[in-house]
């Protein structure tokens, strides 16, 4: 199989969708691999590493495109890069679609497969290739939420650990999943005074079996939420419903209850946010204020350690991409149903439910659609 590897070109994003030890597992089995020049530079993968591994490396993106059949990126494709898609793609990366209309619209007109890394699924009924980045996002979210805290940066000039004689700063975790779970070993470790929120008790007990009365575990209700934002020194969002928009569990009213310079870092951003008041932003401006509030909800935050991030994903990808190069994209979906619950857009049809509820679209299921492939 032509397999293309673009260039991110989202604001200061500098993972990338596959590295030399991927691309050579890829060679190694006969596939041709295209690279966009300087790709993986940024994070010290250079075209000399990708030759060595057997890549030809081309000079821009639309080179990529032109004559691959399946394209791997990390980042959701940018209205340039959509333009380039036909129906001879499959594009493998992250997309985010429940909140983004337009790229919806752009992936449904291109008529290629575009299969998500955030909905695909193991035999556990988790998110595998979603979990390394929320891993790296819920220790990123600490370590940002501390950052902003300091009164040049807005914040209300709070250390999150304290000192003796002076009282931690209070973070607040709304959802223990991946992300929450991450955040709250990094703020655990750095001494603040946690709490975290989430609506199964089962997670609850299971973060409280590790952390004891180290922590604070509330079963997340309306009133809960409301209490505990209002003191908050850093507020963590970390829901997540697969697919869909994110709940808004923070109204517009509450955020200006909270105190002057106190933060929010937003993680599901990526989903819409589960605070009325966030809205995407970048890295080279990662904040805003509203009423008071320093909101951090940058829409790519693994991208900051994109070394880092950029092996945790490819580990997780990989047999993905092996597999779906092997065997072409119809049969590997149609052999691994976990592949298969990735499925976003094929052939001009939306084929997952909760993308198209989000935008009052009709959909396909996946199975009905690969009939048609």
């Amino acid at each position: 199989m032509r397999i293309g590897l673009p260039k991110e070109i989202k604001n200061h994003e500098y993972r990338v969708g596959l590295t030399p030890a991927s691309v050579l597992e890829l060679t190694r089995r006969g596939h041709e691999v295209r690279v966009q020049s300087s790709a993986g530079a940024a994070i010290g993968f250079s075209d000399g590493d990708y030759r060595a591994a057997g890549a030809q490396i081309v000079a821009d993106a639309p080179a990529v495109f032109a004559d691959s059949e399946l394209i791997v990126k990390v980042k959701e494709p940018q209205a340039e890069e959509r333009a380039r898609l036909t129906p001879q793609h499959t594009l493998f990366t992250y997309l985010h679609l429940a909140p983004d209309r337009p790229q919806t619209d752009d992936l449904i007109a291109s008529g290629s497969t575009c299969i998500a890394y955030e909905t695909v699924t193991d035999a556990q009924g988790r998110l595998p290739l979603l979990a390394p980045m929320s891993e790296v996002a819920g220790r990123m979210s600490v370590q940002a939420g501390a950052h902003c805290l300091e009164k040049a940066q807005g914040g209300r000039g709070v250390l999150l650990g304290g000192v003796p004689g002076v009282a931690p700063g209070k973070v607040v975790i709304l959802g223990g999943g991946v992300v929450g779970s991450n955040a709250l070993a990094m703020a655990v470790g750095l001494g603040a005074d946690v709490t975290v929120l989430d609506k199964s008790v089962d997670t609850l007990r299971r973060l409280d079996s590790l952390y004891g009365n180290r922590i604070t575990t509330l079963y997340s209700n309306v009133a809960a939420v409301e209490e505990h934002a209002r003191t908050a020194d850093l507020l963590i969002g970390g829901v997540l419903i697969p697919g869909a928009a994110a709940p808004k569990l923070v109204s517009a009213e509450l955020v200006k209850q909270m105190q002057p310079g106190s933060v929010i870092v937003d993680v599901a951003i990526d989903q819409g946010g589960c605070v009325a008041t966030a809205k995407p932003t970048t890295h080279a401006e990662p904040t805003y204020v509203v009423d008071g509030v320093v909101h951090y909800c940058v829409a790519n935050m693994p991208g900051g350690v994109a070394r880092t991030s950029t092996l945790a994903l490819n580990n997780a990808t990989l047999p993905f991409v092996l597999a779906l190069a092997d065997k072409g994209a119809k049969r590997a979906l149609q052999e691994d149903v976990h592949l298969r619950n990735g499925l976003s857009v094929a052939q001009g049809q939306l084929t997952c439910e909760s993308v198209a509820q989000a935008h009052g679209l009709g959909w396909l299921s996946a199975e009905k659609m690969l009939e048609r492939l």
